[in-house]
């Protein structure tokens, strides 16, 4: 029989990990700032003797072979957004995984151009 403590609402949810366990107790992540929208990608380098990701940072990595949204690799691994930058800190940090930046502006289409593709998919 459960004690109060134990007990939840829903048992079958498995157990329940607050957020500062997966960031061994840090809030904030340290020196990035990503967006929504930012690419990830891991490098491939290895990690190294002193680096040991943790499972879920392995998770990152693994699903950062190739580019991947922040918001959908949050989506993915369901975990808090915090939580996910901390994580994402320390990988970038560490040189094992990095941002992959958009087109320079001037490689982009000129707002014309994306304004009659707009326009020609509305005709349809």
């Amino acid at each position: 029989m459960d004690t109060p403590r134990e007990r939840r609402p829903d048992a079958d949810t498995g157990p329940f990990v607050r957020p500062y366990a997966f960031t061994r107790g840090r809030a904030r992540a340290q020196g990035i700032r990503l967006d929504l929208i930012t690419m990830l990608v891991a490098t491939g380098r290895s990690p190294g003797e002193r680096a040991r990701p943790s499972y879920e940072q392995r998770l990152i990595l693994e699903r950062c072979r190739a580019p991947v949204a922040l918001a959908d690799l949050t989506s993915e691994l369901d975990l808090p957004l915090g939580v996910v930058h901390v994580l994402l800190s320390d990988l970038l940090q560490q040189g094992l995984l990095e941002e992959q930046r958009s087109a320079p502006l001037a490689e982009r289409p000129s707002p014309e151009i994306l304004q009659r593709v707009l326009d020609d998919l509305r005709a349809l």
